[in-house]
C-alpha cells in the first residue's frame, strides 16, 4: 500500500501559482516526491516555459510527522522543514521568498520528504509560488 496523497493546482497564472497538497500516511511515507513540476505549469503570455518557482507563502498543518521541502537538483537542496504536530502560515515575500539556489543539476521542481511518519499521520500544505522564466 501507499500513502493517500493529493496534489491540486488552485491557481496557475502568468506569475503566481498556488497548490494544495495532502497526505494521509499508511506508514510508508514519501521520499523526495515531486510536488511542483515547473515544466507542467502554464507558460507566460510570451509563450515561455516556467523554469523555477520561488516559494512566497505557505499555510500548513502536520499531525504526527514532519515535511521536508526540497529544491530538486543532482543532490536536492534543503529548503525548509515543517514541524511535527505544528501548523502555521509563513509569508516570505518581505525578503523575496525562498529562492531555489540552482545547484548543479537543478530542474526547478519542488519535492517533499516526510519524516517520522506512521499510520494515520497527516499533512496539509498550501503553497504559493512566484514563477520564473
Amino acid at each position: 500500500m501507499a500513502d493517500a496523497v493529493t496534489s491540486q493546482t488552485l491557481q496557475d497564472g502568468n506569475q503566481i501559482a498556488v497548490f494544495k497538497f495532502t497526505n494521509i500516511s499508511d506508514g510508508s511515507g514519501e521520499d523526495a516526491v515531486t510536488k511542483v513540476d515547473v515544466s507542467a505549469l502554464q507558460k507566460n503570455v510570451r509563450g515561455e516555459a516556467c523554469t523555477r518557482a520561488t516559494i512566497e507563502k505557505m499555510w500548513w498543518q502536520c499531525n504526527g510527522m514532519k515535511v521536508k521541502v526540497l529544491f530538486d537538483a543532482t543532490t536536492d537542496d534543503f529548503c525548509i522543514e515543517l514541524g511535527e504536530n505544528q501548523s502555521g502560515h509563513h509569508d516570505y515575500t518581505s525578503f523575496g521568498g525562498l529562492v531555489n539556489p540552482a545547484s548543479s543539476g537543478v530542474t526547478g521542481d519542488i519535492k517533499f520528504t516526510t519524516v517520522g511518519h506512521s499510520s494515520a499521520d497527516t499533512y496539509t500544505v498550501i503553497m504559493q509560488v512566484r514563477k520564473s522564466y
